[in-house]
């Protein structure tokens, strides 16, 4: 954390999840750092909801730590370990309901510490009482507990809401032409118990903003219902005096800003140039983790051999990772001159360490040796204490490498470098200067999968819809480079209906300025072969929900948000005004996109609040997808 102050006003959602995950594991009591003494030895079973929120959270040290040898999946053979206490996360669904009253029946363990992801009802808690009775196992239930833990944090400032059934929330899933009334309900209210969880890990009530007409205001609606029930029910409710143990907030409350993907359906299909937005779009990055195919090729094997299995790696990408979270908002070609720096660094420490080796009388006892002994042997001893982290450091530094150089394949195999430069200059509106249709045909320039967000971004941000005989031209184009033209279907007929609703969004009217050829920045020495590769220097500049968060949070008066709707649960009387009643700037805001977000969106927030002096942003969305996943669900919305 930076400083004392950011400390004190306020405590990352990451830790405050932690934090709670911790006090869960250790019997509901909060866990005590200094404690000497062992932990209490358990086994954590969760489900596969549970393991998505502990996973980027807790290492497996850290359960250890914490005492958890074992960690299983509730719907796994298990076998009995009668004398150990067993802590179960789940969600509270039947399934797992069921198979929690058959552990009982079956006396697996000593006893059982029943967390529920999510609050859970009176007749399921009935159930597992009639089981526990059954089984006679009454007593050896010690606790259950609701955890209001259903989200997952990605990062200090960033969480998503689910990972397993994300179809559910998905953009597909809010706007298929042919919901039902009670589905879309059943998708909002799955939103905002995950919301709500939020709030109350947060352990702040907060204001809330809205578009409205969208499917945005049907979540606020439902969460500002939610939040005022909770806040009546006084003996049980879960913001009791504000303080929950936090108190920081007591002064100022957070903004909320529900936002909808539609406001901005260029953006997640827009081709990045940022280090974790790249990761993103073109590696399998999920939840911290990025899985890297490598390929050992077929050299010095037999001729007509087989080539060799691909190996599949994964590396997780942590806030414990100091190079990352320097790094995964710059610019690529920076990250690589990083990495390189790194590297030499790194091995002129390596060099340090054999010196010394060589000089402490590995060679020959002669006098001049034995005399430097005494001079060297506490450098001996400082390079030797330093060598774990030195060693940290080296598998750090293969780490980025092993990513970078995967992301940079893909760079300039696809010429990313031109769609992102082309994309920034037609979404802010600046003169082309080479024909779309051109980028279409060429086939060197990108996978059908890139045209195709190429276009669609050009089609959505265009004032004028492109005439019919242009918009033929362009499919045949586009057809004949091998797209699937569904997406354009849907977002054609997006875009019709857009128009009557509003003016498409702005997107600024600054570009990225292109440096010159990478290849000449890049000393020669450098492993990363940049040839070719634009280096591009990102300016900032505020996309559409940026732009929407810095007038609700900063109390500007602005056509694009004033009629946004305003909820304050914490009033008496629900009165649906749009009009504020606070008019000071907010200090702390939470803008949430519902129907799915993006690294892209993250980057932006995390930038534009940087000049902001001591204010603090969380970025959240129903799922985290991006552009082939967001292509797809927009391929499925076109065929109907």
């Amino acid at each position: 954390m930076v400083g004392v102050k950011m400390a004190a006003a306020a405590a990352s959602i990451r830790e405050r999840q932690t934090v709670a995950l911790k006090r869960m594991l250790n019997f509901n009591v909060p866990h005590v750092k200094n404690s000497t003494g062992e932990p209490v030895w358990k086994v954590l079973i969760y489900d596969r909801f549970g393991q998505d929120i502990i996973s980027p959270l807790l290492s497996v040290k850290e359960l250890r730590d914490v005492g958890i040898t074992l960690h299983l999946l509730l719907h796994s053979d298990r076998d009995p370990i009668p004398d150990v206490p067993a802590v179960y996360f789940v969600m509270p669904t039947e399934e797992n309901i069921d198979r929690m009253c058959q552990d009982l029946r079956n006396q697996l363990y000593e006893s059982y510490y029943l967390n529920f992801i999510s609050a859970i009802s009176r007749s399921k808690l009935e159930d597992i009482a009639n089981a526990a009775l059954a089984a006679s196992a009454v007593t050896q239930v010690a606790k259950v507990f609701d955890q209001y833990l259903n989200f997952i944090t990605l990062e200090d400032d960033m969480f998503v809401l689910c990972n397993q059934n994300k179809e559910l929330v998905s953009y597909r899933a809010i706007n298929r032409p042919d919901i039902t009334d009670t589905e879309m309900e059943t998708v909002m209210d799955t939103i905002v118990d995950s919301l709500f969880c939020f709030f109350v890990t947060l352990g702040a009530v907060p204001i809330i903003r809205c578009s409205r007409g969208t499917a945005a205001e049907m979540v606020a609606v439902k969460l500002d219902k939610k939040l005022r029930e909770n806040l009546r029910d006084a003996r049980n409710s879960l913001f009791t005096g504000d303080t929950l143990g936090a108190g920081q907030f007591s002064f100022q409350r957070p903004l909320l800003v529900l936002v909808d993907r539609n406001i901005d359906l260029a953006t997640p299909l827009h081709h990045t140039w940022t280090y974790q937005a790249l990761v993103h779009d073109v590696l399998d990055f999920h939840l911290n983790r990025v899985n890297l195919e490598e390929s050992s090729g077929v050299e010095n094997s037999p001729a007509g051999a087989r080539p060799k299995r691909k190996n599949k790696k994964s590396y997780d990408l942590t806030p414990v990772d100091k190079f990352w979270q320097k790094h995964k908002g710059s610019p690529f070609p920076e990250v690589a001159e990083s990495v390189q720096q790194e590297l030499e660094s790194y091995r002129a420490q390596e060099d340090e360490v054999k010196r010394l080796k060589s000089i402490m009388g590995l060679e020959g006892e002669d006098e001049g040796a034995i005399s430097m002994l005494s001079d060297n042997t506490a450098k001996l001893t400082s390079a030797v204490s330093s060598l774990p982290e030195l060693l940290e450091k080296k598998r750090l530094i293969d780490l980025h490498t092993n990513v970078a150089t995967a992301v940079l394949e893909h760079i300039k195999a696809r010429k990313l470098d031109v769609y992102f430069e082309y994309e920034e200059k037609i979404m802010s509106k600046t003169t082309l200067d080479k024909s779309l249709l051109d980028i279409i045909s060429d086939p060197d320039a990108g996978t059908p999968e890139d045209k195709m967000r190429l276009f669609l971004i050009y089609y959505i941000s265009t004032q004028q819809a492109p005439s019919e005989a242009d918009l033929e031209q362009y499919k045949k184009a586009l057809t004949d480079a091998g797209c699937n033209l569904n997406p354009l279907q849907y977002i054609k007929q997006w875009k019709a209906f857009a128009k009557m609703a509003s003016a498409p969004a702005s997107y600024g009217n600054t570009t990225a300025k292109s440096m010159g050829l990478l290849s000449r920045v890049m000393n020669t020495g450098s492993q990363f072969v940049m040839e070719g590769v634009k280096n591009l220097v990102l300016k900032q500049q505020n996309l559409p929900v940026t732009r929407i968060l810095d007038n609700l949070m900063e109390m500007k008066s602005n056509p694009e948000t004033d009629d946004y709707r305003y909820f304050d649960p914490k009033m008496l009387r629900g009165n649906d005004s749009s009009v504020p009643r606070n008019k000071n700037p907010f200090q702390e805001a939470i803008v949430f996109v519902v129907g799915g977000g993006n690294y892209i969106e993250y980057q932006n927030l995390v930038d534009y609040i940087k000049g902001k002096q001591g204010k603090h942003i969380l970025y959240g969305c129903s799922e985290l997808f991006n552009a082939t996943q967001f292509i797809k669900q927009l391929s499925q919305l076109g065929q109907k």
